[in-house]
């Protein structure tokens, strides 16, 4: 199916942000291991595979549309050398990705393409309801227990 050029832009500007979230993810999980951070660590390689789930289904969609997937452009990652500065790093590139995310939906709309505009909406509700709402509240919780409590709550118990 020959897709609309813009749509298939737009779902490549947004695979540029789900592969730079995939490689921020990647790098700050295995931080968290590192640092004996065991439960950030599992959280945050979860929240990988989810990007990676994301830009699957953008590749699966382009393809479809009969664009060509730009696997080389990359939004800018920034690695956080602090807890909070990661999880406010992630929180950044999330709230990036939901605003292109409902830009592209808006996009979807006014030229009817309906199929994409609903994957798009389901990469929204995760994206909003589930990653950045999750970044939030770790974040809030260090502000409410102090940042020595909040870390020894991520660690891994004998």
């Amino acid at each position: 199916m020959n897709g609309d050029k813009n749509v298939i832009a737009a779902l490549n500007g947004l695979l540029s942000y789900e592969l730079a979230a995939m490689d921020q993810y990647f790098i700050h999980a295995r931080m968290y291991d590192d640092w004996g951070l065991k439960k950030l660590f599992e959280r945050i390689d979860h929240e990988f595979d989810d990007e990676k789930g994301h830009a699957a289904a953008l590749i699966e969609r382009i393809l479809f549309l009969e664009g060509t997937p730009d696997m080389v452009t990359r939004e800018p990652i920034n690695i956080g050398k602090t807890v909070p500065a990661m999880l406010q790093s992630d929180l950044d590139v999330e709230i990036a990705v939901a605003n292109a995310l409902k830009d592209a939906i808006a996009l979807c709309e006014s030229v009817k393409d309906y199929v994409t505009r609903e994957i798009l909406e389901k990469l929204l509700d995760d994206t909003e309801v589930d990653h950045a709402w999750w970044l939030e509240k770790q974040l809030g919780l260090i502000d409410k227990i102090g940042l020595p409590n909040y870390l020894q709550s991520q660690m891994e118990t004998v």
